[in-house]
């Protein structure tokens, strides 16, 4: 576990006093961080000279953690370790696995690690917003890497994504495909974290991130964030929810039977714009059902 730094600024550590848990993966609370919202590990990073996560090399991945687990919720590569022991478990590549036990049964033909020669036409780039305007990028996650991400790094296309949605709504089912059995997704759906609670994210990457404040006091299932009250763009209590990196959202509402997504590709993330369109969008979506 990461304490700080010394005097000559190098890392100071110590094992943790309780072992991670799968449950802590899911659930953000295993002590693992992104350094892009933590300063520590972001320093850490550029002491030891560590690769980012966004490189999908497994050197991204070992690092200290910064609270021990159990103990407090920090949004981290928590999902990208959960992802690895489904390769441990499958004896597959994380990408095999989910094509073949989510994908396809649920026809959701253009979700991948990897981008076809078929899809790249159709490829919208990642853009930023600079004091200059918003400029394309060539950001691409890797085509080779040596990790596929638990926690990122699929591509896909809205409709695509809207299935996934759907099938959660429909406790596990969709278009007659089961992929999860109902008891499972009401135990995905529900408060894994006891007491903890999820707390605002401070940038440390500005290029990457703003301040990011809508969690502070927000529950996590087993994997998405629960909203314990009510929203005022009309989405109920105990709703599940969670976003990408590029300003894309979600929500599925299963009080009002209701699911949207949302999606720019567009840096660095929690963007005032595109959260305020993604505001007004949810909110004609809940006017228009009632």
């Amino acid at each position: 576990m990461l304490e700080g730094f010394d005097a000559a600024g190098a890392p100071k550590l110590r094992p943790s006093r309780t072992p991670i848990t799968l449950r802590h993966l899911l659930t953000h609370s295993s002590g693992f961080v992104y350094d892009m919202w933590n300063a520590d590990m972001a320093r850490y990073l550029e002491v030891t000279g560590k690769p980012g996560i966004i490189s999908c090399t497994n050197a991204a991945l070992d690092l200290p953690l910064v609270f021990d687990p159990g103990t407090a919720w920090d949004y981290g590569i928590g999902i990208d370790w959960a992802g690895k022991a489904v390769e441990a478990v499958s004896g597959k590549t994380l990408g095999v696995w989910l094509a073949e036990n989510l994908f396809a049964p649920l026809g959701m033909r253009d979700t991948g690690f990897r981008i076809r020669d078929d899809q790249r036409a159709r490829l919208a780039r990642i853009h930023a917003r600079t004091p200059e305007g918003v400029v394309a990028t060539d950001l691409e996650i890797p085509q080779s890497p040596e990790f596929e991400m638990g926690g990122g790094g699929l591509y896909a296309t809205v409709s695509d994504y809207l299935r996934f949605a759907r099938m959660i709504l429909g406790g596990g089912a969709l278009d007659a495909a089961r992929v999860l059995a109902e008891p499972t997704v009401g135990l995905m759906s529900g408060n894994a974290m006891g007491d903890l609670r999820c707390r605002p994210m401070k940038s440390a990457v500005p290029d990457s991130t703003n301040d990011v404040d809508f969690l502070d006091g927000m529950q996590w299932g087993l994997s998405f964030l629960i909203n314990p009250e009510p929203l005022p763009t009309g989405r109920s209590a105990g709703s599940l929810a969670w976003a990408g990196l590029a300003n894309s959202y979600y929500w599925i509402d299963p009080v009002k039977h209701v699911a949207g997504v949302y999606a720019t590709q567009l840096l660095p993330f929690y963007d005032a714009q595109a959260v305020s369109l993604f505001g007004a969008f949810e909110s004609l979506v809940y006017d228009m059902t009632g």
